[in-house]
């Protein structure tokens, strides 16, 4: 059942080093589920997938969660992939690492890719620009600089 969920239904007999990264990720997703749990953690896990890859991922993954209902706490430092993944989102503050901001998430799902395209989105995900950029540091750079 899992791995037809994950979309590796033809290669149970496979190695995971004769799969392609999205696949790997798709082994991954699939040996966490086994043992269902109630926390899923996941520190960027789709960051070194190229982008349609990364976009499936992203579909697979919100469709794990309307199966399992299994808590995520997913880092990233993708906008439109926190915005499409998320109910919460935790903005960081630079240094130290401290909560900038909580935003809720308010939309339903389930949740499609297609929706990245809509003003509601668009007006989250400009919001969380607007969180990063008033935490930025421009003048760090030149302090840092030998010419500045």
């Amino acid at each position: 059942r899992i791995l037809e969920l994950v979309g590796l239904n033809g290669f149970a007999d496979r190695y995971p080093g004769q799969l392609s990264g999205g696949m790997q990720q798709r082994v991954e997703i699939a040996r966490v589920l086994i043992n269902q749990p109630r926390l899923l953690l996941m520190d960027e896990p789709f960051a070194a997938l190229d982008a349609l890859t990364r976009l499936r991922m992203q579909e697979l993954l919100l469709e794990v969660w309307d199966q399992f209902r299994t808590t995520i706490v997913f880092v990233t430092h993708d906008i439109d992939e926190a915005v499409l993944l998320s109910d919460r989102i935790i903005v960081m503050k630079a240094q130290p690492g401290r909560i900038h901001e909580e935003i809720i998430v308010g939309f339903d799902r389930p949740r499609t890719a297609e929706m990245i395209a809509s003003i509601e989105f668009l007006r989250l995900k400009q919001h969380c620009l607007k969180l990063l950029r008033s935490d930025s540091q421009p003048d760090t750079l030149a302090r840092l600089s030998p010419l500045g």
